[in-house]
């Protein structure tokens, strides 16, 4: 007795082979040994068959049991193995991207958004894929009620817009963080090159790290850097945003320091990073100098006071 078959078209064999592995997992569930899973391929399509063993099988609660188990694998399969395809095709078609660097480069924004979904502890992160996956499931849950017959990629095409619509917001949001990348990026160059044609000022500069948001310029002497009055630079630091910088990486480009020194416990600062990127191998990073030693007294001894 053929209780439902699903149909993909043109997936390679190891997609199928897990979706087939998964789907089995659920009948056996629902069924053990009184319904059985059979493969079908050809060069166009892969189909899965799911049928009663008779005169064993018996059609009663465990088949809704299945088919709630079946639509949740098929929903996890897309998400897994599906997803990115339809997202690249939507950049290709409704974002006319056709260079295949700035797609990849689009992708990986995805992919990103991906696992912070996947893997970030917040309610609202994780809940977006679960959102994102009930939708597919109930939708095919709902289908296979009353259809022994799923072709996945017609389903996708044409039952899934809601889902396909959050696709949509999906791809806008990673071409929206690929294009500020871009602007970031030439941002950079247009600093190393005013770096570039410049010549050096005075031979030494000392970025000292005081912690937190707190910066200090200095030069060779040891002696503050004017910085329009403010000689402890405090910096918002917002995430990808060109213009938290400017007060710092202004200060430094028209000094042109020879060399800067970096004297710091976190190189991995965004500003400390585009410093690098800007003056490149002006820069180096302070591993522990004396001026660090003193610094940490220091902080040591605020600290006591507060």
């Amino acid at each position: 007795m053929k209780l439902f078959a699903l149909t993909l078209m043109k997936v390679p064999d190891e997609s199928v082979q897990r979706l087939q592995e998964s789907i089995a997992a659920a009948v056996w569930d629902s069924y053990k040994q009184n319904a059985v899973i059979d493969l079908k391929q050809d060069k166009i399509c892969s189909v899965i068959e799911v049928n009663g063993v008779m005169p064993r099988f018996q059609l009663d609660k465990r088949m809704d049991a299945l088919l709630q188990k079946v639509s949740e694998k098929v929903a996890d399969w897309i998400i897994s193995d599906k997803e990115e395809e339809l997202l690249k095709a939507l950049i290709l078609k409704e974002f006319d991207y056709k260079q295949e660097n700035d797609i990849s480069s689009i992708l990986s924004y995805y992919r990103q958004m991906l696992h912070m979904e996947r893997t970030d502890e917040s309610w609202e992160q994780r809940e977006l894929v679960l959102h994102r996956k009930e939708k597919i499931r109930l939708s095919i849950y709902t289908f296979m009620q009353e259809n022994t017959v799923l072709n996945i990629d017609g389903f996708m095409k044409f039952r899934l817009n809601e889902y396909r619509e959050e696709l949509r917001e999906m791809a806008e949001y990673a071409i929206d963080e690929f294009l500020m990348d871009q602007q970031y990026r030439e941002f950079i160059s247009l600093l190393q090159y005013f770096v570039y044609i410049q010549e050096a000022k005075i031979p030494l500069a000392h970025l000292i790290h005081k912690g937190g948001n707190e910066f200090l310029l200095l030069n060779e002497e040891m002696e503050k850097i004017d910085t329009t009055g403010d000689t402890t630079l405090t910096i918002e630091m917002l995430e990808k945003d060109i213009n938290f910088e400017d007060v710092i990486v202004s200060t430094l480009i028209s000094v042109s320091p020879q060399l800067i020194y970096i004297h710091t416990r976190d190189p991995d600062v965004q500003i400390i990073q585009t410093i690098k990127q800007i003056f490149e191998n002006r820069v180096e990073i302070c591993e522990y100098c004396r001026l660090c030693q003193n610094l940490d007294r220091s902080a040591a001894s605020d600290y006591n006071k507060g």
